[in-house]
């Protein structure tokens, strides 16, 4: 997207109906709680919507651009644990629904634009709310697969499998992010991601 540092009451509106399809079984009161106290974030590519050792007080919701998930080894090393795109959640959601500090930083890769949602605002909504509780259960779900996915690609996959199903679940990211976040991601040396991705081209 072209970058800007505001947005129009239409942009606005267009992210804010795009955000509430994720919530589906949402009663008109209970849509009403989320409109009126939603925000909007607008980061520029290189900033942080989260970093390493602070509270996340509110919920960010990807309406456009692209944010990296690491934390950094006892050895001074940037481990990629993961990418947030459009339509996804940016959150280390333990950590958030603990209200405890992070080990996680959120690094935007592009101009990034997020809705957010305070924490007080979504505890309200699940101690009103059957609907906000199954809504909170099923986002907890979705982020939490993510992360137990790459576990087990450690666990049960070689380094290309591991390349090869990130290109099909992802088949939009890989010109979007480098070759060094991604083979961190992967858990490959980047020579050897190299040579696999040589391999399967010449295949």
């Amino acid at each position: 997207m072209n970058y800007s540092t505001s947005l129009s009451e239409e942009k606005k509106q267009q992210y804010q109906e795009r955000f509430l399809q994720e919530f589906p079984y949402a009663t008109p009161q209970e849509q009403a709680l989320l409109t009126s106290n939603i925000g909007f974030k607008i980061l520029k590519k290189g900033s942080y919507f989260l970093t390493s050792g602070t509270v996340q007080t509110a919920m960010g919701y990807v309406c456009s651009g692209l944010l990296r998930r690491y934390y950094v080894n006892d050895k001074g090393n940037e481990i990629t644990t993961g990418f947030i795109q459009e339509e996804e959640f940016a959150t280390d959601y333990p950590a958030f629904l603990r209200q405890q500090p992070t080990q996680h930083n959120l690094h935007c890769l592009e101009p990034t634009v997020l809705i957010t949602l305070p924490f007080p605002i979504i505890q309200e909504s699940y101690s009103s709310s059957k609907n906000s509780e199954r809504h909170g259960r099923q986002i907890a779900e979705r982020v939490l697969t993510i992360l137990s996915d790459r576990v087990e690609g450690f666990l049960f996959l070689t380094a290309e499998e591991r390349y090869l199903k990130f290109l099909k679940e992802h088949p939009n990211l890989s010109n979007r992010i480098s070759l060094t976040h991604l083979s961190s991601f992967l858990g490959i040396e980047r020579q050897s991601l190299s040579r696999i991705r040589k391999r399967i081209a010449q295949s």
